[in-house]
């Protein structure tokens, strides 16, 4: 879709821009599969110094409620900015809730960001608020 906008804005004569670094990645298995940003592998291999959270689903309310327990997300947070460089996810409605991530990389937001938003209880996506909280200060409120 954002290749398609940048060619259509390219022939109107307009600046286009695409961050590939900000196109989430979803796979629609059971679990669900959804990332953005980089992998740790990427950050280690470009010795960029991170920090990370991760959440698991068998301790989100929500989904103990659903039996949808398995799978996680994870934050990758810059260790000295904490701007958020990745986050993964595996699980229920991960191809819905990717999106907040990407919102919050492409305006720059910490890990420390999403682990102020008031997410409603319970729900998946507090999970993404979990595993901010997780990278911030290991201090997950359901765990």
């Amino acid at each position: 879709e954002e290749e398609g906008v940048a060619v259509a804005e390219s022939l109107d004569g307009q600046h286009s821009h695409i961050d590939y670094n900000l196109i989430p990645g979803v796979v629609y298995t059971w679990p669900e599969a959804a990332s953005v940003g980089q992998t740790e592998e990427q950050l280690k291999e470009k010795g960029i110094a991170y920090k990370k959270g991760s959440f698991p689903f068998k301790a989100s309310g929500r989904a103990r409620a659903s039996e949808e327990t398995d799978g996680f997300v994870k934050v990758l947070a810059d260790e000295k900015t904490d701007e958020i460089l990745g986050v993964h996810m595996l699980g229920p409605r991960c191809a819905d809730m990717i999106a907040e991530a990407v919102v919050a990389m492409e305006y720059k937001a910490s890990a420390e960001d999403i682990a102020r938003i008031c997410h409603a209880h319970p729900t998946y996506t507090e999970s993404l608020k979990e595993a901010a909280l997780m990278a911030t200060a290991q201090r997950a409120l359901h765990m």
